[in-house]
């Protein structure tokens, strides 16, 4: 069975279409359950997000902030595996119709098997994988993969990335670019600045993929902020803390829903 690539470039396509940037939303499998958590992930995408990403929690999350931390460790002490993390995609695609990528370090893919990871998560209908750890020189065994599988292999670029690593990082990604709107750890900010519209436009230069920014994005008024000029706006840690700050399940997915409904107009709201 094939991967979900094209559903990914339609829903991509649609939204630049509409003027308007796509909404991707972030939470780890398995938390606060397996089976809450794709109740979470169908509120994301009921909500208002466009596409989700799907964490594989991981012991070092080096790119993480303390909310993600928090909540992967949650995920790890209730057991999580990577099957669970396929099953949590097949769900919450099964149920929306939505593309569902995971977002993934790359030792755990290596440990499953290149291979039969690709193979199980486009036979979950997954749409890609997001690497952020795994260097494009790196990658021609996981990309041939992918794209037998009809998987997206979607890359992480960083402010600190020059030109000519910006153009060789792209040229080896599919679906999207990952734009890490600023140095340091996921989390929260309060603005999410400059640097972010720097690296879109240089990014911009050397690739046709929709450029989409993450890291800081937490309230309607930041996501239409980005919306101005990437194709994409990605939230994490804001999804994951109105969970983790809720009183009870129920609560928690309410607040998830209802973020997703803020931040979708607010990537709505372009000049």
């Amino acid at each position: 069975m094939a991967g979900n690539i094209e559903l990914l470039n339609s829903v991509l396509a649609a939204a630049q279409s509409e003027n308007r940037a796509a909404l991707v939303g972030y939470l780890p499998a398995g938390f606060p359950s397996v089976e809450d958590g794709v109740r979470a992930v169908t509120a994301m995408l009921d909500g208002g997000c466009d596409i989700v990403e799907v964490g594989l929690p991981h012991s070092d999350p080096v790119l993480d902030g303390p909310v993600i931390q928090t909540a992967d460790d949650i995920a790890l002490r209730g057991g999580i595996k990577i099957k669970d993390v396929i099953r949590t995609v097949k769900e919450a695609h099964e149920i929306t119709g939505a593309p569902v990528l995971v977002m993934t370090y790359w030792n755990p893919v290596d440990a499953y098997g290149v291979e039969r990871f690709a193979a199980d998560l486009a036979a979950a209908g997954g749409a890609g994988c997001i690497l952020p750890d795994l260097p494009v020189e790196e990658s021609e065994t996981w990309r041939k993969a992918a794209e037998q599988h009809g998987l997206a292999t979607v890359f992480v670029v960083a402010p600190s990335s020059r030109d000519e690593r910006l153009a060789k990082i792209t040229a080896a990604g599919s679906g999207f670019v990952y734009a890490a709107s600023l140095m340091g750890v996921t989390g929260t900010r309060e603005s999410v600045g400059r640097e972010a519209q720097d690296l879109v436009r240089r990014t911009r230069a050397v690739t046709e993929l929709p450029v989409c920014v993450g890291l800081g994005v937490s309230n309607a008024t930041q996501a239409e902020e980005v919306a101005q000029f990437a194709d994409g706006v990605i939230v994490g840690s804001a999804f994951v803390k109105r969970l983790l700050d809720a009183p009870d399940l129920e609560s928690g997915i309410a607040a998830v829903r209802s973020l997703a409904g803020e931040l979708a107009e607010g990537v709505r709201k372009r000049a």
